[in-house]
């Protein structure tokens, strides 16, 4: 019996140290992953654009407090928290196939223009969504609101 007890203790944390392996090791190629396409980066550039929205709106506040949340934000802390999400909706075999895409030059071109698409694609939000609210304004005053 304890025979039977052991074997099943060996064999469940054999299984659980495999399991931790494998984590691992998809882990470290999303990370590589986020590294080659940039991601990381990329939600620190989106972030500094951000910021540079809040710079002009206030425009009284004093550039240490910018600088000192500028020191605050950084790619590693992004990366943890984009990684489970990698996790949940990929396979380790997608994971692979989009790092052998990003080595690609369509991939290194996606990579290269990716920030300034996200630029783009920004201010034509913001003006977008400024017409949208100046439409439901309107049509506001014009029914006596």
């Amino acid at each position: 019996m304890r025979k039977k007890i052991f074997l099943i203790l060996v064999f469940g944390f054999s299984l659980s140290v495999f399991s931790q392996d494998v984590l691992n090791a998809k882990r470290k190629k999303i990370e590589q992953l986020l590294e080659i396409s940039g991601s990381a980066k990329n939600g620190i550039f989106v972030m500094n654009s951000l910021m540079n929205i809040y710079k002009k709106q206030y425009p009284n506040v004093k550039q240490s407090i910018w600088d000192d949340f500028s020191k605050e934000v950084n790619e590693k802390d992004l990366a943890n928290l984009i990684i489970p999400i990698y996790d949940k909706y990929f396979t380790e075999s997608d994971i692979d196939n989009y790092i052998a895409f990003y080595k690609t030059e369509a991939g290194q071109k996606m990579i290269e223009n990716l920030p300034k698409i996200t630029q783009d694609s920004m201010t034509a939000g913001q003006e977008w969504g400024k017409e949208i609210s100046n439409k439901i304004l309107q049509k506001l005053k014009e029914e006596g609101y």
